[in-house]
Parts: structure tokens; C-alpha cells; sequence
């Protein structure tokens, strides 16, 4: 785990995350998988200019005590699994370089913008290796084995393609983000416009410092449920809830109701309650199930509808 100074790093200017409006959903769903790491990532899905990238990076500099790594939208096998370094190669001094996936292990958070956009083949890997924990690395006369964990973010537009069924299931839990209602577009307005004074000005203002001290105070609690996830009990009756609800919404395979619970889980957790609920399902199940509804598996978009709504309130009242 990285230190948890969450000062901007030099030469960036980034929008401390509490002071970041709106977006609770994405919120919830970055701050559940970093609880539970077992829960295997989050994508976002959304329409340009809805701060998805804005919320990731902001959450990573206040958890993890730095930026991401961004995983380029070109980018190689090489790149991302790691390989010879071709000028030591050149100079006759083979170095193996490390890859993104060792560096996102170093650094705590992946982030791959428009991971529709990127090789169906590249995501496999990456998605195999966040969700096992084992990064074999065996071409070109190199054949490593290693144990790597990361915290995994994939962003997309919708309106640019989706994904396959089969690499959309490998991400535990999807959100949506989502326009802001005229109070939030104006409370973000005075925040972008506040923060871009502050950022060109001298720094240590009391508006910024109090969004590194909210900052820091919300990572500390983040660790704490981290630490207590595994003293949360699980009654049978609950995981009987999370099998029947994964039923009624015709949730593809089953790792929608392995990640519903495990999400409820750091939810219980982060709310300082020692045993799971039916409530505790209520608030994660969307997060887990919204994109292994068949229509979503059949290459639809991934609705979440009143009905459904509906069906929890019924299920889980």
C-alpha cells in the first residue's frame, strides 16, 4: 500500500476528490472495489464530458497517494506485459523493462480510457491478470512468473461500441455517469471555476486544504473497512437473497451474485455494520448486475429500469 499524501504531485493540477460534484454512483462503485479488491474492477460508461476521467484520477490521487497508470489506447503487448528493453538490447546489455501491469502493481490503479476502443486480445490479458493475481509473461526468450495486484478502472462511451459479453462479465461492477441536475451543474460551475483560481495562484488556500483533509480522512476510513470486510458476517439467508435476485434479473453465469455479495460486503463494512442485510444487497446489486442482464450479454446497452428497481424493493424489502 502507497503512502497516503494526497498533495497534488508536481506540475499537475488535479481537483481533490471531495471537492469533485456529483457522480455518487461512480463514486460508490471505485470506492467498493478498492474495499474489496476481489470484487475485479470497474468499468464506467457514459457520455463524453460527464467526468469520468476527472473522478478516477482525483480518486486515485486521494487513495493511492498518486495518478494512475493510463494504459494507452495504442499501446503493445510488450507494453503492457513488459519486455526487452531494445537499446540495452542494441548496446549488447539485455534488460528485461517492466510493463504497465507490474508498474499499476507498484502504483495501486490501471486505467484504461475508451477500453472499448482497445484490442479485445490486450483486455483479455489485462482482465486475467486483475481478476488471478498472476502475471506469466513467456515470449521472446523471456518466461517470468509473478505476482501482481492492482485496482482495475475502464472507461467508455457507449455510443462508440461496446464490449464482448465475455470481457464485460470479467469487470465486477459497472456505473454509469451520468448527467448532473441544474443544482449540481451549478455547484460544479463554482468548484471548476474555484479551483482553476486557486491551481494558477499560490498554494495552501483553505478551500483546497480542507478537500485534501476531507481527502484524507475519507482514505483512512476507506483502509479501516479494508481491514474489517472479513469480520462483516454472512448469514445464509442473505447469499439465499443474492442467488434469488440474480435469478429474477436473469443474471448471465454467476459471478454476478459472487460479486453482489462480496460488494455488500465493503458496503456493510464501510457503514461499520457487522453483518450483511438484505439492505446492504439493495444498494450493490445494480452495480453487480446492470451489465450481466441478458440484454446487456445480447450486445444491448445496459439498461437499469424502474421495473428493476422494483424487483430489488420487492426481493430485498
Amino acid at each position: 500500500m502507497t503512502g497516503g499524501d494526497t498533495t497534488r504531485p508536481p506540475g499537475t493540477a488535479i481537483l481533490p476528490y471531495s471537492r469533485v460534484v456529483g457522480q455518487h454512483a461512480l463514486k460508490m462503485a471505485l470506492e467498493l472495489n478498492f474495499v474489496a479488491p476481489s470484487v475485479g474492477g470497474v468499468l464506467i460508461t457514459g457520455a463524453p464530458g460527464t467526468a469520468k476521467s476527472t473522478v478516477v484520477r482525483a480518486f486515485s490521487l486521494m487513495a493511492q497517494g498518486r495518478l494512475p497508470v493510463t494504459l494507452p489506447i495504442n499501446t503493445t503487448d510488450d507494453r503492457v506485459l513488459g519486455g526487452w528493453d531494445v537499446g540495452d538490447l542494441l548496446e549488447g546489455r539485455p534488460t528485461l523493462r517492466p510493463g504497465l501491469l507490474e508498474t499499476a502493481a507498484q502504483d495501486g490503479l490501471l486505467y484504461i480510457d475508451e477500453v472499448n476502443l482497445l484490442n479485445d486480445h490486450l483486455v483479455n490479458i489485462i482482465l486475467d491478470v486483475a481478476s488471478t493475481g498472476v502475471l506469466s509473461v513467456q515470449r521472446e526468450g523471456i518466461d517470468t512468473v509473478r505476482q501482481v495486484s492492482f485496482g482495475l478502472v475502464g472507461t467508455m462511451n457507449p455510443e462508440e461500441g461496446g464490449l464482448r459479453p465475455q470481457l464485460l462479465d470479467r469487470f465486477g461492477l459497472m456505473a454509469i455517469a451520468v448527467p448532473l441536475d441544474a443544482a449540481e451543474r451549478e455547484a460544479m460551475l463554482h468548484a471548476v471555476l474555484r479551483f482553476d483560481e486557486e491551481s494558477s495562484g499560490p498554494r495552501g488556500s483553505d478551500w483546497m486544504a480542507e478537500g485534501h483533509r476531507q481527502d484524507r480522512e475519507l482514505r483512512q476510513r476507506l483502509l479501516d473497512a479494508r481491514e474489517a470486510r472479513y469480520e462483516v458476517e454472512v448469514p445464509d439467508r442473505v447469499l439465499q437473497l443474492a442467488v434469488a435476485v440474480a435469478g429474477a434479473l436473469r443474471s448471465v453465469g454467476h459471478r454476478g451474485e459472487v460479486v453482489m455479495v462480496q460488494a455488500a460486503r465493503a458496503w456493510a463494512a464501510l457503514q461499520g455494520d457487522s453483518s450483511l442485510t438484505a439492505a446492504h444487497l439493495r444498494v450493490v446489486a445494480p452495480f453487480a448486475l446492470r451489465h450481466r442482464k441478458p440484454e446487456s450479454v445480447q450486445g444491448g446497452h445496459a439498461e437499469w429500469s424502474a421495473d428493476d428497481d422494483a424487483l430489488l424493493d420487492d426481493l430485498l424489502s
